[in-house]
């Protein structure tokens, strides 16, 4: 099974490919998706839509593991990142068909054991699990990586969270 995930956002789109068989997990690609911020919120959108399509048709991954939002202070940033969650939610629709939603919580206790746990012991879980000479950076692959993480060890357990 190939995993993607994702952590999204308008500016910095964070991606995490893994496969994972009998044998364990393994990293296939992480990265970035980044926009311009002269750009128009129409053209990060597209730029975001465009990006992840590519990624998707590179790996077809069999399901899209996203990390759900939580609310800011700031309300034109949260808007912003929800379009930009749309956009990759419509693509992982469009072109995986499967998708599952972690909240933050899920994520720090799939991979630490605590639901409270700090960003850092979740990077670090991150770079031992897979194996990784260091952390993934940026932040953002690292987060996308923990939600596919998350997928990849827990979804039996939670049962079908699947969106579709």
């Amino acid at each position: 099974m190939i995993i993607l995930g994702i952590d999204p956002g308008y500016a910095i789109v964070g991606f995490g490919v893994l496969e994972k068989d009998r044998f364990g997990v393994k990293v296939l690609d992480y990265g970035v998706i980044t926009t311009p911020k002269d750009d128009t919120m129409p053209v990060r959108l597209q730029t975001i839509y465009d990006s992840l399509c590519k990624i998707i048709d590179k790996y077809k991954p069999d399901c899209m593991a996203i990390e759900e939002l939580f609310f800011q202070n700031n309300q034109k940033t949260a808007i912003n990142v929800a379009e930009a969650r749309g956009v990759t939610i419509l693509a992982g629709m469009q072109k995986i068909g499967r998708l599952f939603e972690y909240t933050p919580l899920q994520i720090k206790q799939a991979l630490t054991g605590q639901g409270r746990a700090e960003k850092k012991q979740v990077q670090y879980m991150v770079k031992a699990i897979l194996g990784l000479s260091a952390i993934p950076k940026p932040d953002d692959a690292a987060d996308a990586l923990a939600a596919a993480l998350t997928h990849a060890q827990t979804n039996q357990i939670l049962g079908n969270n699947d969106i579709k």
